[in-house]
Order: structure tokens, then C-alpha cells, then sequence
């Protein structure tokens, strides 16, 4: 494994977790989170240490009404990336298959009920696969709207998504004019059954 897929891994593992449910195992991890900071790049270590410094300062029971009221609640902050670009539309089931044949093909699935575009599994993905990071490539202008609206929330973790974002290319010009087209006019909305997933819940999955 060379230095730099090394590192990457390191991060996007780092990443994932900070941006899940701050239950007991996940605030366990801070510790070997920010042990692993210093061996990152800058501009990818100091966002993620920024979140973790936030958790590790704040009381677990307020992190998780804080998380619940961010992330169930505030459809355009969903942490599941087609949402940004289908909506609840019929695309949206077929975006689904295309992320759950990434998870066959490495050889893993998603646990914990979620769907297979919630950030954190496509994260733990690209840690151990590059099907991981095509994902998030493809997905970069979710990226970036979420990035958008947790700013707008004021919220620390819109540092965790920058950090995933200084990971990848820079955004081209017409994922650009992605972007503020869907700023303005949010995700396309057609209520529909997403086979083979059914109705998609876009909360955190926290029920």
C-alpha cells in the first residue's frame, strides 16, 4: 500500500466516523482519531480535528440531540448523496443499485440498515476500496450542496464533509452549475416506490 492510498484510508475512516451517531463506541474512537491526525495533510486534518475537538468537548447526551435535530430532521442535510441529485424519484432507486453493486463488488455490505448511500458506509468503502472514492467522485455535487447547507446551519460538520472534499478533484464546471441550480430549486420530488428499496428515508436512521 504506497503512502498516499495509505493516508486516504486513514481519513476517510476518520471522516466516517466522525460523522456518524455519536453513540458510545463512536465517541470511544476519538482518541485514535485524533492519533491519526498528524500524519495527515493539512487541509485534511484540521477540519476533521476540528470536529473531533467539538465532540470530545461537548456532553454525549447534547451531541445526539444535536445530531438528531441536524441530520433526521433537515432534509437538505441528509447524509445520503443521491438524495441531492433524484430526490425521491424513480432515478434515485436506480442511483441505489449502482452504489449497492460498488459494496458486491468489493466484497462488503452496508450494515446497520442504512442504504448504501449514506456517507459514512460509502467512507468505510473507499477506506478498503477505490469503488469507495468513484462514489464520491460521482457524487461531488451532493458534496458540495451538503456542504452548503450544514454552513447554513452553522454547524461543525460541514468541516467533516470539507475534509472528504479536499480529497478529491476539484469541482468542473458543470457540476458547478449543478450545484446552484439544485441551491435554488432543491432535489427533484416525485413520490414514488424506489425498488428495490422501497420509500427511502433520508434521516440518519435513528428510529
Amino acid at each position: 500500500m504506497t503512502r498516499t492510498v495509505a493516508w486516504r484510508a486513514v481519513a476517510a475512516r476518520a471522516a466516517s466516523l466522525l460523522l456518524r451517531y455519536p453513540d458510545e463506541e463512536v465517541l470511544g474512537s476519538l482518541p485514535v482519531i485524533t492519533g491519526a491526525l498528524p500524519d495527515l495533510p493539512a487541509d485534511v486534518a484540521a477540519p476533521l480535528r476540528t470536529v473531533a475537538e467539538h465532540r470530545a468537548a461537548r456532553e454525549a447526551s447534547r451531541l445526539r440531540t444535536e445530531y438528531v435535530e441536524l441530520f433526521d430532521f433537515r432534509r437538505r442535510c441528509a447524509l445520503h448523496l443521491t438524495y441531492y441529485t433524484c430526490g425521491d424519484t424513480r432515478k434515485r432507486g436506480e442511483a441505489l443499485v449502482g452504489f449497492a453493486a460498488a459494496y458486491k463488488a468489493a466484497g462488503l455490505e452496508v450494515v446497520g440498515g442504512e442504504l448504501p448511500d449514506y456517507l459514512p458506509a460509502v467512507l468505510d468503502l473507499a477506506a478498503t476500496d477505490d469503488g469507495g472514492w468513484r462514489l464520491l467522485r460521482d457524487n461531488r455535487v451532493g458534496l458540495d450542496l451538503l456542504t452548503e447547507s450544514l454552513g447554513r446551519e452553522e454547524s461543525v460538520y460541514r468541516h467533516a464533509i470539507e475534509a472528504v472534499r479536499a480529497m478529491l478533484p476539484a469541482a468542473g464546471p458543470a457540476e458547478l452549475r449543478a450545484v446552484a441550480q439544485l441551491a435554488g430549486t432543491g432535489p427533484p420530488v416525485e413520490q414514488v416506490g424506489l425498488e428495490p428499496y422501497g420509500l427511502v428515508d433520508t434521516t440518519g436512521g435513528r428510529r
